[in-house]
């Protein structure tokens, strides 16, 4: 993949970001059949629906591929149908909408509900454990790649490096409990129909607009004060993200095999602030002291699987000072990396 020293607009962001790695391109000659991203309209969906379609297309396989969300931004639609991305405005809590939707091999489950959870804890539920057995039954004899969380885990100790995926969950609040009432739902449905899945455990996909690395940039630059509290965290650019959860397809299994999906190191908050206060020529205000656990996943199973993510933190940091400084867009979607009690 190239790296530009500096990506100009939104337009090549979403380029970047969609561009698919060999491994992807490899996945997708191997898989049979159309993909549907279910939630595409999130953060991530669209530049995954993306990178499939110009997997499959670099492979010269005909497939569609097919993204489902609500589109309360009619903009977002239209912008994945100009990239050959099919879409279906759909609510998926509506068990009659979904029974309607087309038959696919293929599933990407992308939906849920974390921002705003706090004040909202039964639509949380509903969105996080009841809609994968409605997608379950709709889909039993598909594939299914369904993204979860790093949450699950719960603060673990700095020293010890990041959860494990055989570690025993232990979910903080209502977002992060839900979360694992959506993998147990999954699971069961997964036992029950012997529906092949991967389960992937994401701690932070961050790009210019949204992520750990941006909320600390965007204090750094504003001269915010930088919380040192949650002292440490995980992060991997959405590239990557993206990549390693569309090759999980070749890992699916029945109990659903459970990849934690972030970058191979263990970061400072402090020394990334640090850094992006130099990239950016600004001092850099502290307040509180790290604290012995954070919300950390070690991720050398996916690693082995699918090779060091494309993008290394040190890039990361010198695209994000560049965009922030340039007043580049923001989705306006703080991480609340910081949170320590599981409220969003």
């Amino acid at each position: 993949m190239a790296t530009p020293e500096s990506i100009a607009n939104i337009e090549a962001l979403e380029d970047l970001l969609s561009q698919p790695s060999d491994g992807v391109i490899k996945t997708l000659d191997r898989l049979e059949g159309d993909i549907i991203v279910l939630g595409v309209a999130g953060k991530m969906g669209p530049t995954l629906a993306r990178m499939a379609r110009r997997a499959s297309e670099a492979t010269g396989v005909r497939r569609r591929v097919i993204g489902v969300a609500r589109f309360s931004d009619a903009r977002q639609q239209t912008e994945l149908q100009t990239h050959g991305v099919e879409t279906i405005r759909c609510d998926l809590l509506d068990e009659a909408a979904v029974t309607a939707l087309p038959d696919a091999p293929n599933i990407v489950f992308m939906a849920g509900m974390k921002f705003g959870s706090t004040g909202q804890e039964a639509l949380t539920w509903a969105m996080n454990c009841h809609l994968p057995a409605i997608i379950c039954k709709k889909y039993p004899r598909s594939r299914i790649v369904a993204f979860s969380t790093g949450n699950v885990y719960g603060l673990t100790s700095v020293a010890g490096g990041g959860s494990l995926e055989t570690d025993a969950p232990n979910p903080v609040g209502d977002y992060a409990m839900s979360c694992l009432g959506r993998e147990r739902i999954f699971e069961h449905f997964s036992r029950r129909l012997g529906i092949p899945m991967a389960m992937i455990r994401l701690n932070y996909a961050c790009e210019l607009r949204y992520g750990v690395l941006v909320d600390i940039a965007r204090r750094v630059w504003t001269g915010e004060t930088v919380d040192c509290a949650m002292g440490h965290l995980n992060t991997i650019w959405q590239t990557d993200a993206n990549a390693m959860s569309l090759q999980a397809f070749d890992h699916v299994a029945s109990p659903p095999r459970l990849l934690n999906v972030t970058g191979p190191e263990l970061l400072s908050v402090r020394d990334m602030a640090t850094k992006l206060g130099a990239l950016m020529n600004k001092r850099v205000a502290f307040s509180g002291s790290e604290s012995p656990t954070a919300l950390l996943a070690t991720a050398a199973q996916a690693l082995q699987l699918f090779g060091p993510p494309r993008v290394s933190v040190e890039q990361m940091l010198r695209w994000i000072a560049d965009w922030v400084m340039r007043g580049g867009a923001s989705l306006g979607k703080p991480t609340h990396f910081e949170s320590r009690d599981g409220k969003f």
